[in-house]
């Protein structure tokens, strides 16, 4: 799957975009991060605690210029456009740290947010003339959205015969019953009428929905606004469905080419302007995976997960920095690959976590290094929701997490109350990825989504301390080098 299309037009969007990231801090270098990630990755979590262990100096062994004493401190900053809503830190904060504690709500729309940070520079000159400063600009936004980007490249026969023929696969078949027997009541060389277009749009939008359950957790599903519609849901831009081509001509009052316009019109009015104003100027990206969520549903969503990946990180415009080119082109130099929710696993399945998301990634990131971008894969916890523990049972030793499932988990027939901690031994993830792939080869895993951390330390200036699993080396690898 190639880049996203882009003309002229498109690429002075972009350079002005650019430019007026410089003019706003003339002085100072400016870091665009990307976060994303599928629904229930951890994106808002890991935002808010990238943001406070910077305010507050966190607990970062892994964090070079944190360990050296050069980092001096951040501050929050005004963001400059004004027109994109802000990242609601002090409200997420205020989630993780209530009594009792809850995790604040999933990324719904694109936020940003800037800090200014402040660190001792290891380079001579710049060291001799004092502290250096670093604006960091973290955009957030639905990993969703990034499963619209390859529709820049397709036409609307292309993106329907794509999205009917996956909606007869076996393991979709069921979520899709609704929407194929609205399908089979409509014909697209028929006059269109609202009423039609509606409908369909209605039952595939209950398609989408219901593939993205946790039974299903299936990913490669665009377009991703359907299910985050925002300002415009109800309108004619996202009021369309695949459709198979009538035979013959198209006649332009019928069914088929009204929703191939409005095909065509989301892509103009949505799609692209994403990927113009915001996508396309990225600095740095880090992508959270939910690995465990489709380890849990099976082998077609990890390989619907695999598939997914692919085609996100196609569109990304990848390439070594250069600073003489950034306000013309940005390119994004590192990508870092995050299996979150490690803290559902005992440590010592990390390493195989790590492996099957980079057997998920494997072509991915060849491609992304080829363009010279760096790349790299950790599984993590931004804050740490589980502590370990071990275990007699039957006279075996078993390692255990310990933690608080959420009300409403349910596990051997149990449902939790949210009330008590439970030692829970999660199953070994297999030491060969491959067989996560291989129908008929289910690997018994047992995955519970658990509360936030109900005890939380403090450090000497009374700020929280979270705790984590490699965030620390995360942070490092995404911002560590320009603080040199």
């Amino acid at each position: 799957m190639p880049q996203p299309p882009t003309n002229i037009a498109d690429e002075i969007g972009i350079a002005l975009g650019n430019f007026a990231d410089a003019a706003t801090a003339p002085f100072t270098p400016t870091l665009r991060l990307g976060v994303t990630g599928l629904s229930r990755s951890g994106k808002t979590i890991f935002i808010t605690a990238l943001v406070h262990n910077l305010l507050t100096g966190g607990r970062l062994p892994g964090f070079a210029p944190l360990t050296e004493g050069r980092f001096v401190g951040a501050r929050l900053a005004e963001y400059p456009d004004a027109a994109i809503p802000r990242f609601a830190y002090e409200q997420h904060l205020a989630a993780l740290t209530a009594t009792p504690p809850t995790w604040p709500e999933s990324t719904r729309r694109i936020s940003q947010l800037r800090l200014v940070l402040k660190y001792q520079s290891r380079r001579a000159l710049a060291g001799a003339l004092g502290h250096s400063t670093l604006t960091l600009d973290i955009v957030d936004y639905p990993g969703e959205w990034l499963l619209d980007l390859p529709l820049l490249s397709l036409s609307y026969a292309e993106w329907s015969a794509q999205a009917l023929e996956r909606a007869r696969r076996p393991h979709s078949r069921h979520e899709a019953e609704p929407y194929m027997d609205v399908l089979g009541t409509v014909t697209p060389a028929d006059e269109a009428t609202d009423a039609d277009a509606e409908r369909l749009a209605s039952a595939f939008t209950g398609y989408l929905r219901a593939s993205r359950e946790d039974g299903r957790a299936l990913s490669t599903l665009p377009p991703g606004r359907f299910l985050m519609p925002g300002d415009l849901e109800g309108s004619p831009a996202l009021t369309f469905a695949p459709l198979p081509p009538p035979a013959g001509a198209v006649r332009s009052g019928s069914l088929y080419a009204m929703l191939e316009r409005r095909y065509e019109a989301y892509k103009q009015i949505v799609v692209k302007p994403f990927f113009r104003d915001h996508f396309a100027r990225l600095d740095r990206q880090i992508v959270l995976v939910d690995t465990l969520r489709a380890l849990n549903a099976g082998p077609a969503a990890v390989a619907d997960l695999e598939t997914a990946l692919t085609e996100i990180l196609a569109c990304f415009r990848q390439g070594g920095s250069n600073p003489f080119l950034r306000l013309l082109a940005r390119r994004i130099d590192r990508i870092l690959f995050a299996a979150t929710k490690a803290d559902h696993l005992h440590s010592t399945s990390h390493d195989r976590l790590e492996a099957i998301l980079n057997r998920l990634l494997a072509n991915a990131a060849r491609r992304a290094r080829f363009a010279g971008a760096e790349t790299r894969s950790l599984a993590l916890a931004a804050i740490r929701a589980t502590r370990e523990g071990v275990i007699e049972e039957d006279g075996e030793t078993l390692d255990v997490i310990v933690g608080t499932p959420m009300q409403g988990e349910t596990l051997d027939g149990v449902t939790y109350d949210g009330s008590g901690e439970i030692a829970l031994f999660p199953g070994d993830l297999p030491a060969d990825p491959a067989v996560l792939f291989e129908a008929g080869r289910p690997v018994a895993l047992k995955f519970l989504r658990f509360l936030p951390p109900q005890k939380l330390e403090r450090n000497a200036a009374g700020d929280v301390v979270f705790p984590h699993i490699r965030f620390d080396r995360a942070l490092d690898f995404l911002i560590g080098d320009w603080l040199r």
